[in-house]
C-alpha cells in the first residue's frame, strides 16, 4: 500500500508539471511501459529516475478520474486515485511495478553512460553539489524536528519588528519592493522612534532567554542533551588521573642510592683539583 501524505504530495507536483502534456498526448500518458515518458535524458544533465509503480498508477489514472470529475478539486482527485491503488490486487499492481523496474535497469544503463563522458572536474563539481544537497536536507530534517519538538523562536531585531508591524502598507507590489520601502523608511526613522523598537527587541531577548533555558531543561530531562546549545550545556567532570604506587615507591627506594652516588663523584672531583699535598 503507497503512503498517502507523501505520495500525494509527489503525486500532485507531477500532475500540475505534466497536465499540459498529458492533455496534448492522452495516449502516451496511458501507456505505462513508455519508456520516453518515465525515463527522459536531457542532454544538458543527467538522466531523471524512473517512477514507481504507484506514481505511473496515479499518471495513468489522472486524466480519466479528470474527465470524470471535472468540478473536482486536484488534492481529491489524488486521493480517489490513492483509495483505486489501496483497493487493486497484487496481480492488478504487477504490470505497473514491472514497468518500473525495467525503467530502473535502462536507468542504470544511461548513467553509467553519462557518467563516462563526464570529465573529472565534473565529476567533482557533481559530487560537490550532491554533498550539498544531502548538508540541504538535513538542515531541513532537523528544523523541522526543532519545531515539532517546540523550539522558542529566537529574538527579533528591531528592524523585524518595525517591519512585521508596517508590512502590509509598505509601499511596492512584490515583497521584494516592500522590503525596499521599508527599509528606506527605517533609515529615515528619527532616534526617538526607532527607541520604540530598540525596546521591544530587548524584550523579546528577555523572552528568548527564559523561553529557551526551560525548553533545554526539557530537553536534558528527556535525553536531547545533543540539542542543547555548547555555552549551556554541562560540562563533563575531569576524572583524576590514577596514580601509580608501584612505580613512586620505586623512585623513593632509589633516590637516597642516587644522591649517595652523586655525592662520592662529587668528592673526588674535589680531591682531583687540590692535588697531592705539600710536605
Amino acid at each position: 500500500m503507497a503512503p498517502f501524505s507523501f505520495l500525494t504530495a509527489a503525486a500532485v507536483f507531477v500532475g500540475r508539471s505534466l497536465s499540459s502534456v498529458c492533455a496534448r498526448t492522452p495516449v502516451r500518458c496511458t501507456s505505462i511501459f513508455d519508456p520516453v515518458k518515465y525515463l527522459t535524458s536531457q542532454t544538458s544533465g543527467p538522466p531523471k529516475r524512473p517512477l514507481n509503480g504507484y506514481m505511473r498508477y496515479v499518471l495513468q489514472q489522472k486524466p480519466i478520474v479528470t474527465r470524470q470529475n471535472p468540478e473536482t478539486k486536484l488534492v481529491d482527485i489524488i486521493r480517489k486515485i490513492a483509495q483505486q491503488w489501496r483497493t487493486l490486487s497484487p496481480e492488478e499492481k504487477k504490470p505497473f511495478q514491472e514497468a518500473s523496474v525495467q525503467a530502473m535497469k535502462q536507468f542504470k544503463v544511461d548513467f553509467q553512460k553519462y557518467q563516462a563522458q563526464l570529465t573529472p572536474a565534473q565529476l567533482q563539481q557533481q559530487a560537490m553539489e550532491r554533498r550539498q544537497r544531502m548538508a540541504k536536507r538535513k538542515a531541513i530534517r532537523k528544523k523541522r524536528e526543532l519545531t515539532v519538538l517546540g523550539k522558542p523562536k529566537r529574538p527579533r531585531s528591531p528592524f523585524n519588528i518595525f517591519m512585521s508591524e508596517h508590512f502590509q502598507e509598505a509601499r511596492g507590489t512584490s515583497t521584494q519592493a516592500k522590503m525596499k520601502s521599508l527599509l528606506e523608511d527605517w533609515r529615515n526613522l528619527f532616534s526617538h522612534q526607532k527607541q520604540v523598537y530598540i525596546q521591544l527587541a530587548e524584550d523579546d531577548k528577555i523572552r528568548y532567554k527564559n523561553e529557551i533555558k526551560s525548553w533545554e531543561d526539557h530537553m536534558a530531562d528527556i535525553g536531547r542533551e545533543d540539542l542543547i546549545r555548547e555555552q549551556t550545556r554541562p560540562r563533563k567532570k575531569k576524572v583524576p588521573a590514577v596514580k601509580d604506587t608501584k612505580k613512586t615507591q620505586v623512585v623513593k627506594k632509589t633516590s637516597p642510592s642516587r644522591r649517595s652516588k652523586a655525592a662520592t663523584k662529587t668528592k673526588s672531583a674535589k680531591t682531583v683539583k687540590k692535588g697531592p699535598s705539600k710536605k
